[in-house]
């Protein structure tokens, strides 16, 4: 066992672990995120006077939230218990498990336990915020077991879609609970051990009192496909492949770069890498033995020009549309050193993401135009998922039989039928918890029961800005996207309070001046008139004016065109 990370208080030296005592002390589930919302995973385990948290990660705004980068989970309930969190525990390196630690690790600077590839990936990360040097990185392989406090936590392997993924175990005295984070059961995976039915099974004859488990591909029955079923399409797709192959997924599934490393050297092509963090990905991995890469087969693309467009594989990101990814930029014809020919063929071997659809093919039309061969899902066997179907769902059941099951990460309806799910298996339906971010589940040896609601909401980043953006700023944005903005200025000379000038109106997102002349010179005669109506002392005082000149101006605009654009009246003295 891993040495203690934090030195244990005197209640906790004077009894004995696993005592009968400690058998009545209550653990404390609290999801912070990842319930009724795919992203944003982060779980609370909380035992006597110990607190750690599982994953700290974020998710990308909906439509509503303009103009904001990234959404984070509020962590106050543990800031305001800082000297109680021993760690955060990363299962995987996937953004949505770890993307918000930059931002966490800022507040509350606790050692960051995890496998190898999500630590390094992770430092890199917080390089760039300038915390590299200042955290503390516990690297854990499978088998092992650590000490947070009082609580023992074993690491299980399971497979997904990123290499070196962990389960938890957290082993008590009146049981173990079993956090399976994202995973598939795949036998026999790219890189890395199988899934650990051992692992699991042992833990199950141990006694499972609570199961915690992704419920994201409820929807989907029998068994994820696993990794290696992608070869025999692809290498197809390789083998007719006329020109370039540009290869595009996620920067964390390595897997896939792999099996795409592999067929590159099959049909004799020379591969390069665009996009940053799929350099640095691939780069972290190779370093850490999880990629193998022939010598002289991964080229820098500033040697794409010397090889022939039929032996070329770019590998490259923007599987989801973003418009400034190398992908979408070479769809329009914007990347400087790749150019899209007729014949090339490109492939996108990524799920997509709900949401993303617009972007997505909007990309794929002008790759199209472009003259290339697109291959995506739902046309081609170019992608498998790295989530659980119902029969894996069932296995994992079987082999931990817990006394109560937790359904995580996922949308309410994911939890629902993954609910309905353990109920066919068996599972008494009172011993099944549906939380909510911020709900409290308390177990012990006699029970589980929900405890308090805590007050959570979701923070948001907008550039450097972190949860300042408050819900005006957003309805404005909101205004500003729907009807647009019409703005009206006026010169007054400060000592008279006489207008010298104007008004004039300007219209932005609302209606084309040009062709609205008549309407637009009356919302002049509209605000001339409420500036007159103003008393000579309000005329003083330009917040009095704005105010009556915005009145009356919404007024005027509603009552001629029914809309409502944000109107900012603006006053110049000389």
């Amino acid at each position: 066992m891993r040495q203690a990370l934090v030195t244990e208080s005197p209640e906790v030296q004077s009894q004995p672990r696993h005592s009968h005592a400690r058998r009545r002390e209550k653990i404390r589930i609290i999801p912070l995120g990842g319930v009724g919302e795919v992203g944003m995973n982060m779980m609370v385990y909380e035992y006597g006077a110990d607190i750690f948290a599982v994953d700290c990660g974020h998710m990308f705004p909906d439509e509503d939230l303009l103009g904001v980068d990234l959404v984070i989970p509020d962590t106050t309930y543990l800031e305001e218990r800082r000297d109680r969190v021993r760690a955060v525990i990363v299962t995987h390196a996937h953004d949505d498990h770890m993307g918000a630690l930059p931002y966490f690790l800022k507040k509350l600077p606790v050692p960051v336990i995890g496998p190898p590839l999500a630590c390094e990936i992770l430092r890199e990360r917080l390089a760039e915020h300038g915390l590299d040097q200042t955290t503390q990185f516990i690297p854990v392989s499978p088998g092992e077991t650590i000490l947070l406090g009082d609580v023992e936590v074993e690491f299980l392997h399971v497979t997904h879609s990123v290499p070196q993924s962990l389960a938890l175990a957290i082993h008590l005295p009146f049981g173990s609970i079993v956090h399976s984070s994202d995973y598939k059961i795949d036998t026999a995976p790219i890189y890395g051990p199988p899934f650990d039915f051992q692992g699991f099974a042992r833990c199950g004859e141990r006694g499972v009192v609570a199961l915690l488990c992704d419920s994201t591909n409820v929807e989907r029955e029998g068994r994820t496909p696993p990794e290696r079923s992608l070869m025999e399409p692809l290498d197809r797709i390789f083998a007719m492949a006329p020109r370039s192959i540009i290869f595009s997924c996620f920067a964390s599934a390595l897997h896939r770069i792999q099996i795409v490393l592999d067929l590159a050297l099959r049909h004799r092509k020379k591969v390069f890498v665009t996009g940053l963090n799929m350099a640095r990905n691939i780069a972290i991995a190779e370093r850490l033995g999880i990629l193998s890469i022939p010598t002289d087969h991964l080229l820098d693309l500033s040697e794409l020009r010397r090889v022939a467009p039929e032996r070329r594989v770019i590998l490259t990101t923007g599987s989801q549309g973003e418009p400034l990814s190398a992908l979408s930029r070479m769809a329009i014809d914007e990347h400087k050193e790749i150019k899209i020919k007729p014949g090339d063929t490109v492939i996108l071997s990524s799920r997509i993401i709900p949401g993303n659809e617009r972007m997505i093919y909007a990309m794929i039309n002008h790759l199209f135009r472009r003259g290339a061969e697109v291959f995506y899902e739902g046309v081609a066997n170019v992608h498998v998922s790295g989530h659980a179907y119902r029969e894996d769902m069932r296995t994992l059941i079987a082999l931990c039989k817990p006394r109560y099951l937790i359904p995580i990460h996922g949308e309410f309806r994911h939890l629902v039928l993954h609910k309905h799910l353990a109920e066919e298996a068996g599972m008494d339906p009172d011993k099944i918890f549906l939380l909510q971010n911020g709900e409290v589940l308390e177990i012990d040896a006699d029970g589980a029961a929900r405890a308090e609601k805590l007050n959570v909401s979701r923070v948001l980043v907008d550039g450097d800005e972190v949860g300042s953006i408050d819900d005006i700023v957003l309805r404005d944005r909101r205004r500003l996207s729907e009807d647009g903005m019409v703005i009206a200025v006026l010169v007054v000379d400060r000592a008279t309070g006489q207008l010298v000038a104007g008004p004039d109106i300007v219209s932005r997102g609302f209606l084309f001046m040009d062709e609205n002349e008549p309407f637009f010179d009356q919302c002049k005669t509209v605000v001339k008139r409420a500036f007159d109506d103003c008393a000579q002392e309000g005329k003083q005082e330009w917040s009095v004016v704005k105010e009556a000149v915005r009145a009356k101006l919404k007024r005027y605009i509603k009552s001629e065109t029914g809309r409502f654009p944000y109107i900012l009246p603006v006053v110049l003295e000389i």
